[in-house]
């Protein structure tokens, strides 16, 4: 344990260090209470992107170990200064358009305003990140060649369903149909766009990705350019685990601001539990977790569909962290379980 979570223990003592500093120089006095903020956060994010792990596990077990290093080390900076800062500055520019030098500023100087126009592009955001990690759930499950089933009864029908070629685009669509319909007018146009470009984003990186793996499986049988097409492979899935990470932490990003309206504070709370996520990956491939316990991947996929369905829900109604939370977590838990049963009636045999 001590040897996949050394990297967490260092970021977590230096961003609890850095929270109080912070904390001391915007207010004397409340660096203790940035340093609690932070750690609360922090737990937040584990518990809301564990399926995450191991998701990013099962795609990690195809890579390379210098690209699964490369996840750890590159993958972190790019979520805690992309996907914890930059992206939600981004988006807010985008989805309230104002200015990204403006919102930088604003979101460093004046946190309430900031959190005013995040507030504002709350439901095309979330929107954006729902229908992305629904086109990820139904992919995984309507596919014909999926062999291993958790909940039968539900994923033999839907695998069945793997030769209708586009029906996850036309499903997706339709949950964005029928949750349009409850928003409010001034704000549908947006939620209607945002929805769309998840499923378009989500096509356009999945097909690159599939594009790399299949020219990468045809330059097996080259010694000159299989290294080439190995490469590419590897940082196509990266790029995706990357992209995956991104949708995760949207609704991780927004709830935060419940806590907190400081976005150097929340920068560091999720950082710091994006690398346990992160650590946490690694462990289950290095240790073949997921070939151990078969149902994981399962569950953490049936976690990503309640998580896209309430992503789209929130865009109506506000959903607590803690049900997300919590809902994620029923599912690994109760996919593990199963995983122990049906290896000890395998042992049985």
């Amino acid at each position: 344990m001590i040897k996949y979570f050394t990297g967490s223990y260092i970021v977590t003592i230096v961003g609890l260090i850095l929270a109080y500093l912070w904390g001391e120089h915007v207010h004397s006095g409340t660096g203790l209470t940035c340093v609690f903020i932070a750690f609360v956060l922090s737990i937040l994010e584990v518990s809301l992107s564990f399926d995450n792990a191991v998701v990013n596990a099962a795609r990690l077990e195809k890579m390379s170990p210098k690209w699964q290093h490369r996840f750890l080390t590159w993958g972190i900076i790019i979520a805690v200064f992309g996907m914890r800062f930059l992206f939600p500055i981004l988006v807010v520019s985008i989805f309230a358009n104002v200015g990204l030098v403006e919102v930088a500023n604003m979101a460093l100087t004046n946190a309430d305003k900031y959190a005013h126009y995040l507030h504002i592009s709350h439901p095309p955001i979330i929107t954006f990140g729902g229908t992305f990690l629904m086109m990820l759930f139904f992919s995984y499950f309507i596919n014909t060649k999926k062999d291993v089933h958790w909940l039968k009864f539900i994923e033999k029908k839907m695998s069945h369903f793997g030769d209708f070629k586009g029906i996850q685009i036309v499903l997706t669509l339709l949950a964005l149909y029928l949750m349009q319909n409850f928003v409010p007018d001034d704000i549908r146009t947006e939620v209607i766009i945002a929805g769309i470009w998840g499923v378009i984003i989500y096509l356009l990186i999945d097909g690159f990705t599939h594009m790399l793996e299949t020219r990468s499986e045809k330059a097996v049988c080259s010694t000159q350019t299989s290294g080439l097409g190995l490469k590419s492979s590897c940082f196509a899935g990266f790029l995706y685990l990357e992209l995956i990470d991104a949708s995760f932490s949207l609704d991780g990003v927004l709830g935060a601001f419940a806590l907190s309206k400081d976005i150097l504070i929340i920068t560091i709370g999720l950082s710091i539990g994006a690398m346990f996520v992160r650590s946490l990956t690694i462990m289950l491939v290095e240790k073949k977790t997921l070939n151990q316990y078969i149902y994981l991947e399962q569950g953490a996929h049936w976690a990503i569909g309640a998580l896209s369905a309430i992503m789209l829900y929130s865009a109506i109604h506000e959903v607590p962290e803690v049900i997300t939370g919590l809902l994620g977590l029923g599912f690994i838990v109760a996919a593990f379980i199963s995983s122990l049963i049906h290896n000890k009636n395998q042992s049985k045999l």
